[in-house]
């Protein structure tokens, strides 16, 4: 894995050169449906960057090549977070939690890779759709809906990413430390797909509801919107 965090890092300062600007962390493959739908065994961290964040209802029509969206649990930190870190230090750190709708895309025919493949390629990171405000209180036990073009096809709640947002985010801190660095205040992190994706083709809308809060991103049918959008 340290070979594919090297890549990850090159591919990062890449990004950075050409004039995005990082934002936090994505936690890939924190769940049990994740792992199961991708035969992963283990998670891994991807890079956010500006360039990423979506506002809700956002249409993807760009030059994704195979986009799939997932519902997960954003947090912004008011404090720096430094591990090894407990779940009730990542909970002292958060300012706010949110509801996102991740969408993520691989470089990898039909998604099938090793994890040390996803993890090079960012931990498939791409857009992140980001809705309004959870509460903090509970936040473990929120119930999500994943719903496609109209159709609920999955359920979950937010303590599928390692047994809840504040838990995920204290494994984040600690694995950071093992390479020297830490979250500082400010930071943005998404906490783990709490249910398996939903492929987005040209004309979908895909929404998750969390409890009372619906985030929704959708795509373009216009075919001559996404080739000039490939083509730009």
């Amino acid at each position: 894995m340290k070979s594919a965090y090297h890549v990850q890092r090159i591919v990062d300062a890449r990004r950075v050169a050409a004039g995005e600007r990082p934002i936090g962390w994505k936690l890939g493959y924190t769940s049990q449906a994740m792992r199961r739908e991708m035969g992963i065994d283990s998670p891994n961290i991807g890079t956010l960057t500006d360039a990423m964040l979506l506002h809700d209802d956002a249409d993807i029509a760009d030059d994704l090549v195979q986009p799939r969206v997932e519902p997960e649990v954003g947090l912004r930190l008011r404090r720096e977070l430094r591990g090894p870190a407990t779940e009730e230090d990542a909970l002292r750190a958060v300012g706010e939690a949110v509801g996102c709708l991740e969408v993520v895309d691989s470089v990898w025919r039909d998604y099938r890779f090793r994890i040390e493949d996803n993890t090079a390629d960012g931990s498939s990171a791409a857009r992140v759709v980001v809705g309004g405000a959870l509460s903090l209180e509970h936040l473990a036990a929120l119930p999500v809906l994943l719903v496609h073009n109209g159709t609920r096809i999955a359920a979950g709640n937010a303590d599928a990413a390692m047994g809840g947002p504040f838990r995920a985010l204290a494994w984040l801190a600690t694995e950071l430390a093992k390479r020297g660095a830490h979250l500082p205040a400010g930071s943005f992190v998404i906490t783990g797909g709490l249910t398996p994706t939903a492929a987005i083709q040209p004309g979908d809308v895909v929404e998750a509801v969390f409890d009372r809060l619906v985030v929704r991103v959708r795509r373009s049918a216009n075919e001559d919107t996404l080739s000039g959008a490939r083509d730009g």
